[in-house]
């Protein structure tokens, strides 16, 4: 068999996956699980990959990252390489981590900081804005360096979180909406006055999809996150149908406090991808520690009373944020293969907090590794489960699980909606 013959076999599988996507979405179950292809299926992965990560805005880090001229943090988002960097203009560039001669990686350390962009291959070099300035005298006369430009990603920027889409075109919408909002939900913070203080990379035996699935409900949270419940309202906000009148009284108290500091907490949703939501923590704790007490001596940009509870910040496909008084939490989810996914969690300070003096990094991060790991084993026995031949889809509760529903309903249409613009 020729190497046309196997790439022939593998678009006509990619045609069918395609086919077949469409199919179990349009006939899904309303408020039930996905069919199991869905979840573990490499080639309805393929289409995942194509027409969620490669064409949707994403979530990879925050500007405060890379402060400086040079700085940089790289990311592989289902095998595309990624480079994050900050020009010298203070703008911050985002560009395919791939060289214009024979596409070796340029930057290979996670993070760092750089004059120029240096190839490790053969030299070829580039600035911070994609221009390629060498490639030496042995590529011949004819050669014009313009052409071989870095290939940028788009690249936007709102209250100190960067996203990047992959596509050729960016999708718009709401999205724009979206980030103008975050600006002002995140002006108090201050972003780019925080540091990165700690990071946790987290492997998980399980389909993306069922990362974002057990974040969505807290239905699993008095059975399995003990830490996190030391801090957390198991509310997913005022409109939740299990509010009780004293959590919606205990609100109340706090928007008057939240108003008395200026501190915008109007919910914010933008369709089912995007929502800003302002939560009281429960009564008597600052941030979500071991036993809710400060995490930082230092509180962040203009705000003084720790008691603000927690802004949460969703972004689908692959993103969910606390914002507290002295630092805050901020997670990616990355797909690897159908049955693996990659978690990261980063913990953000002031930026003149001193380790090991104003905050101890081990304590800040103490309470999400507990919880963290408690939901990779959730979300692998999960699969483990649905691998099974016997599995088929279950129904979400309406009132526990909207916010998967939300999720699901989200990710089928961006699928369809994809597919058929093909």
């Amino acid at each position: 068999m020729t190497q046309n013959d196997l790439l022939n076999i593998s678009y006509a599988n990619l045609d069918m996956a395609r086919t077949e996507m469409t199919k179990l979405l349009s006939d899904r179950k309303p408020d039930y699980s996905l069919p199991r292809p869905l979840y573990n299926d490499p080639f309805l992965f393929r289409i995942d990959v194509e027409e969620i990560f490669h064409k949707e805005w994403l979530f990879v880090g925050m500007t405060s990252e890379i402060p400086g001229k040079g700085d940089y943090f790289t990311v592989e988002i289902a095998q595309s390489p990624v480079l994050i960097v900050r020009d010298a203009d203070g703008s911050v560039n985002a560009f395919h981590n791939s060289c214009r001669h024979r596409g070796s990686r340029i930057c290979t350390e996670h993070r760092g900081k750089v004059a120029n962009l240096v190839c490790p291959y053969h030299q070829w070099t580039y600035n911070t804005k994609g221009n390629l300035l060498y490639a030496g005298t042995e590529m011949g006369d004819d050669f014009n360096i313009g052409d071989h430009k870095l290939r940028s990603v788009h690249c936007k920027t709102a209250g100190g979180f960067i996203f990047v889409c992959l596509g050729e075109n960016a999708p718009d919408s709401d999205f724009d909406e979206f980030l103008a909002t975050l600006d002002e939900y995140m002006a108090p913070y201050d972003v780019e006055n925080t540091k990165l203080a700690v990071e946790s990379n987290m492997y998980e035996k399980a389909n993306w999809k069922l990362v974002l699935e057990n974040n969505r409900e807290c239905y699993h949270c008095a059975g399995s996150h003990p830490e996190l419940l030391n801090t957390l309202l198991e509310w997913d906000d005022t409109t939740d149908p299990r509010a009780s009148q004293e959590f919606l009284d205990y609100c109340a108290r706090m928007a008057k406090e939240w108003d008395d500091e200026n501190i915008p907490h109007e919910h914010k949703n933008f369709g089912k991808r995007n929502r800003l939501v302002r939560m009281p923590l429960k009564e008597g704790t600052q941030v979500m520690t071991i036993d809710g007490s400060q995490g930082s001596a230092k509180t962040l940009g203009r705000i003084q009373n720790r008691h603000l509870g927690s802004l949460r910040i969703l972004h689908l496909p692959n993103s969910w944020n606390h914002m507290q008084s002295d630092h805050f939490i901020v997670f990616r989810v990355l797909p690897i293969s159908a049955q693996e996914s990659m978690v990261t969690t980063k913990w953000f300070v002031h930026k003149d907090a001193v380790e090991g003096v104003d905050y101890d990094p081990e304590r800040l991060r103490q309470v999400w590794d507990a919880t963290n790991d408690q939901d990779r084993i959730l979300g692998e026995e999960n699969q483990r489960g649905i691998n099974s031949l016997s599995y088929q889809p279950g129904p979400y509760s309406k009132t526990y699980e909207f916010g998967v529903i939300d999720f699901l309903n989200w990710y089928s249409d961006r699928i369809l909606t994809n597919l058929d613009g093909k």
